[in-house]
């Protein structure tokens, strides 16, 4: 979505804490400047940069724009500008491991190191710092635009700040409808605990039907323990392959909570079904009945039985309604109502912003 946003606006500058070459490659001829911490990434492990993020933001030199336009989940919101300027923040979500998920940061950052009460101890002191210092970030920002209604009553909670909607972009037209119903469960996710992959694994253990997992992270070997032969992982899959991986699923499982769901919308464009677990962004995609079905709470006996409400329902999904319900979500509709907003915002501003 980083990227949608760069392309409406062509000639303008990138700053970023650390450049990623995956994501540069996609800007070439773009003039992206990194923070100082990006020199030292290739020495030391990104996660013991968590305090130094602050000082590295406003360190960034903006004193000669008038517009600012963040694309975060965390820390670049937080940057210094002149009084004059007006800064509009797309906010992915409330970073997440220092509000509703500190506790689960911790016990999965720390759990395999030793001395873990000592660093458990030093480590809370360094999240409160940086929720303080998060929650003052907030306050710089002038407006706010969400990627969900979920993520604007985060904001609204943690930030006192209120939130316009704007729907991230998902590349819809990449995806087709098959005509050929799938002979297999699909899962594509970050392999982190939260995401709550366990849970598709133990009610499929269960059950025996086949299963493909598609992404990678911390939590693989793990999952791999405890998974039987009917489930398979397929570790990190390329873009250009997942159309085809969704094309010959029979349904995605969705058993996190997250701020939206682009993998959601991916299934529903290729017009497959989706099991989620009822919360977050899942609630503003899946379409009980139409487009899938919800579970209820994070236990196998419930995820088990929205499996089988799910096959029993089947016949009720139509794919051509999947793949334009999936249509609310496109790049083109992003870029529209994005590139209104902004408009919007700048004409109510009373600071004037230069060509």
């Amino acid at each position: 979505m980083f990227q949608e946003i760069a392309v409406l606006f062509p000639e303008a500058p990138i700053f970023t804490l650390l450049a990623r070459k995956e994501v540069t490659e996609r800007l070439e001829n773009r003039n992206i400047s990194p923070s100082f911490l990006n020199g030292m990434s290739r020495l030391i492990p990104h996660r013991w940069f968590l305090p130094l993020y602050p000082i590295a933001v406003e360190s960034i030199d903006l004193r000669e724009f008038d517009l600012i336009i963040s694309s975060t989940s965390s820390f670049m919101k937080g940057m210094v500008i002149k009084p004059q300027t007006l800064h509009i923040c797309y906010c992915h979500t409330p970073t997440r491991y220092l509000w509703d998920m500190n506790e689960q940061y911790l016990e999965d950052s720390l759990k395999e190191s030793s001395f873990y009460s000592q660093k458990k101890f030093f480590s809370r002191i360094v999240l409160n710092y940086l929720r303080m210092w998060d929650q003052t970030a907030a306050k710089r920002v002038d407006f706010f635009i969400a990627n969900s209604h979920f993520t604007a009553k985060r904001i609204k909670k943690y930030y006192k700040r209120k939130a316009r909607v704007i729907y991230p972009p998902v590349a819809t037209d990449r995806f087709s409808l098959s005509e050929k119903r799938g002979n297999y469960f699909l899962v594509v996710s970050r392999l982190s605990a939260y995401k709550r992959i366990d849970l598709v694994i133990e009610a499929f253990n269960r059950l025996g039907w086949p299963l493909l997992i598609a992404g990678s992270g911390r939590e693989r070997s793990r999952l791999q323990r405890i998974a039987r032969p009917n489930v398979r992982f397929l570790g990190f899959v390329e873009e250009k392959k997942l159309p085809k991986l969704y094309a010959g699923s029979r349904a995605l499982i969705f058993p996190g909570e997250d701020d939206f769901g682009i993998t959601m919308v991916e299934a529903a464009a290729s017009g497959k079904p989706v099991l989620a677990f009822r919360s977050g962004g899942a609630l503003e995609i899946v379409e009980e009945g139409r487009t899938g079905e919800f579970f209820d709470a994070p236990e196998v006996e419930i995820l088990v039985d929205g499996l089988r409400r799910l096959i029993e329902n089947e016949n009720s999904y139509s794919p051509e309604y999947m793949k334009k319900n999936a249509e609310r979500f496109s790049t083109a509709n992003f870029k529209k109502n994005f590139m209104e907003e902004v408009k919007k915002i700048v004409e109510k501003s009373k600071i004037p912003i230069g060509s």
